[in-house]
């Protein structure tokens, strides 16, 4: 039986600069005990008077959720979503691109991805812990296969995507 990969090897990372000359990807995940990516398919089941049933998949509508996440003094993260949710931003505002990154257990990649999404904050405040901001992470389209250097933070498309 093959050895399970463990979660410490699917890494999320966000663009903390939001799109700036030079992305800044940051890795989610330091406060998180679970980070799943909901995949929320678009489907219709239907059922024909022969009694024979069919799907229409239409596709998906990925979205998942920061929580908790913990304010850090320097982080342009936090920075920006706190700008986000106290001057109540939308839109445009809230758009920066994440990479979804496969290593291998000796830190290849495996596959990497790279989709613009829009970042929202849910919440801002909590308990005794610390400030928190959890926001929801709700992928835009424009997927594209690559590669990702984690020393230098850069995603390079493969060719022809």
């Amino acid at each position: 039986m093959a050895d399970k990969i463990e979660r410490k090897y699917l890494a999320h990372y966000v663009d903390e600069s939001f799109n700036g000359e030079t992305p800044a990807y940051v890795r989610l995940g330091d406060d998180l005990e679970e980070y799943n990516e909901e995949l929320n398919p678009d489907i219709e089941v239907k059922k024909n008077i022969k009694g024979e049933q069919s799907i229409d998949h239409k596709g998906y509508e990925v979205q998942s959720d920061i929580d908790p996440y913990y304010a850090t003094e320097g982080s342009a993260l936090w920075e920006k979503l706190a700008e986000i949710a106290n001057e109540r931003k939308t839109g445009a505002a809230c758009k920066t691109t994440k990479i979804d990154v496969l290593y291998g257990s000796d830190g290849t990649v495996i596959w990497a991805y790279r989709e613009d999404v829009a970042l929202i904050p849910k919440s801002i405040g909590g308990d005794t812990s610390g400030v928190q901001i959890p926001f929801s992470v709700y992928n835009l389209g424009n997927r594209v296969a690559g590669t990702f250097n984690p020393g230098t933070g850069t995603f390079t498309p493969t060719s022809g995507t």
